[in-house]
C-alpha cells in the first residue's frame, strides 16, 4: 500500500470509540463501575453542532453578529459523543425529572464529573492538546 492508500476512506479507522467511568456513582450488579460509551465525530457533524448553538445577537451601532453559545455548544457535543448510557430514552430521563439529553447529563452528573466528561469528549474528538502543545509541537 502507498503512503496515499493510507489515506483512502476504506483504510481509515472508521469510528473511534472508547470506555471511560465517569462516576464509581453508577455501579452493576456486582458493585463494579460501570463504563460510559464514547465515540469520535467528523467535523461535518461538529459544525452541525457549532452552528446549532450559534446565535445571532444585537448590537448597539454594529447591527447583528453571530457568537457561539460555548456551554451550549459543549453541551451538546457531549450528547452527540456519548453512545451509551442512551441519553435520548425517555425511560432514563424521566427518572430524573428531565426532558433532552442535555438536561439529563446534567442533571445526573454532579459538577465535576460533567467537567470531566467535557474534557474525555474534547479528547477523542482530538481537541486534548491545547495551543501552547500545539505551538510546542510545531517548533519540532
Amino acid at each position: 500500500m502507498s503512503d496515499l492508500q493510507a489515506f483512502f476512506a476504506q483504510n481509515v479507522q472508521a469510528e473511534i470509540t472508547e470506555e471511560f467511568v465517569i462516576s464509581d456513582r453508577f455501579k452493576d450488579e456486582n458493585g463494579k463501575p460501570i463504563p460510559w460509551k464514547l465515540r469520535g465525530m467528523d467535523e461535518i457533524e461538529n459544525e452541525e453542532i457549532r452552528k446549532s448553538a450559534t446565535k445571532r445577537k444585537k448590537v448597539k451601532g454594529r447591527g447583528y453578529v453571530t457568537e457561539i453559545d460555548d456551554e451550549e455548544y459543549i453541551n451538546k457535543l457531549m450528547v452527540a459523543s456519548v453512545v451509551y448510557p442512551n441519553l435520548k430514552d425517555a425511560e432514563l430521563q424521566k427518572s430524573y425529572g428531565v426532558i433532552g439529553a442535555g438536561m439529563l447529563l446534567k442533571k445526573m452528573l454532579l459538577s465535576g464529573e460533567y467537567g470531566e466528561l467535557a474534557e474525555k469528549v474534547k479528547e477523542i474528538n482530538g481537541y486534548d492538546k491545547d495551543m501552547e502543545d500545539l505551538k510546542d509541537e510545531a517548533k519540532n
